[in-house]
């Protein structure tokens, strides 16, 4: 790689011995890609946030970071933590765990980074532009960002974000390269797909089809950015797609309109009802747990207008970020959901949350990245439905 003099300095130890290892990680990283330079990154989300996902030895990595009053460079967010950080008492998270998650929150603003838990940081303040290099690394976030806005990031993991973060730098390889971007399998949509559930159930599918391959989708029309979304993160999470392009719809999609000569796959009624059949693995949820990726204020009002006037005999709760949360209670979209016995959750999501350890064994979904994921992260049985059939199941 070639590196300039500011950076060989940094290898050498003259900024101190964070940043040598943290810029050594991403020298590493981009030599195994073939990288032959680093480039600035506008902004950075970090994962690895939840006390379930990193422990106690986490824990402390971050902390020995903060001690030494490393702060970042660049705009950084933080992903979902494993709990409500101000309302986890009322939700029932267990209190050993919360002492732990707020130690790594603590070390995480030390350092200067915004703590903004979320898996949508582009709803919630960071929002990058057409094109910019960023470094994120939540599969969903990684994304949206790439198909839905046209920003340029690898699917980053937990201590390459931070290495971006705190140097300000991301080796340039991979989808932040033309060459990188360009569609590699093409999916003709056939299938009649309305709900967010129904886009999460095809995006399961086309995950597990593509693998990690650049999608090209044709029969798409129309969908909204929480369906383009839902979509994505089903992909990325049954696969590991990191970008795609609908024709008519997302930003790139013009430019790579000429897809002859591509493997062709169809999605159809049939796979979308058997990724339905196929992820319902339980009966009668304990829970219904929306918002994964993080509702964006539209869903937490479709929740609203589907609960108001109901009484729940069972918790329903969606997650957000602190952001919407704040937004939906201005709108009082809070106050009819929590008259319905519900709970609008910020900060955390199912996937990251000490589920198992909470009493609940089965979980109500309409979200196919959750459906995926909660069986082996959470060890819950899972419901995967649109919201209307969720609700129908626990209403009095």
């Amino acid at each position: 790689m070639h590196l300039t003099k500011e950076e060989e300095a940094i290898l050498d130890g003259d900024k101190g011995p964070v940043q040598e290892r943290m810029f050594r990680l991403l020298v590493r990283l981009g030599e195994i890609y073939g990288a032959e330079r680093m480039i600035p990154v506008g902004s950075v989300q970090v994962a690895g946030v939840s006390f379930k996902s990193i422990g106690i030895p986490g824990t402390e990595f971050l902390e020995d970071i903060a001690s030494k009053r490393e702060r970042v460079k660049v705009l950084t967010f933080l992903n979902p933590a494993g709990m409500d950080m101000e309302d986890w008492r009322s939700l029932g998270f267990p209190a050993e765990f919360a002492r732990n998650q707020i130690r790594i929150m603590d070390a995480f603003r030390e350092m200067g980074i915004v703590i903004t838990s979320t898996c949508t940081p582009y709803l919630a303040g960071n929002l990058p532009r057409f094109r910019e290099h960023i470094a994120w690394s939540e599969s969903s976030a990684v994304s949206f960002s790439n198909s839905v806005i046209g920003a340029r990031t690898n699917r980053e993991g937990g201590p390459s974000a931070l290495a971006a973060a705190l140097c300000g730098v991301t080796p340039d390889y991979g989808f932040h390269r033309d060459e990188g971007r360009v569609p590699q399998v093409v999916v003709d949509v056939e299938a009649d797909l309305r709900s967010n559930s129904d886009f999460g159930a095809a995006g399961y599918h086309i995950g597990k089809a593509v693998k990690d391959r650049v999608i090209y989708f044709r029969g798409i029309r129309d969908a909204n950015t929480d369906q383009l979304k839902a979509l994505g993160a089903a992909m990325a999470a049954s696969g590991a797609v990191a970008l795609y392009h609908v024709e008519g719809l997302t930003p790139e999609a013009d430019a790579f309109s000429d897809v002859r000569g591509l493997e062709a796959i169809t999605v159809e009624d049939s796979d979308v009802k058997a990724t339905y059949e196929k992820l319902n693995t339980g009966k009668e949820p304990d829970i219904i747990f929306l918002g994964c990726p993080h509702a964006s204020l539209r869903e937490i009002a479709d929740l609203a207008a589907e609960v108001d006037g109901k009484t729940l005999r069972k918790p329903v709760w969606i997650a957000t970020s602190r952001v919407m949360k704040e937004a939906a209670e201005r709108m009082g979209y809070v106050k009819v959901i929590e008259a319905a016995g519900g709970r609008v959750v910020a900060d955390t999501c199912m996937v990251v949350s000490p589920l198992e350890e909470m009493g609940f064994k089965t979980t109500g979904v309409n979200s196919g990245k959750a459906a995926n994921y909660l069986p082996g992260f959470c060890k819950q049985n899972v419901v995967f439905a649109n919201i209307p059939d969720l609700i129908r199941e626990v209403v009095r």
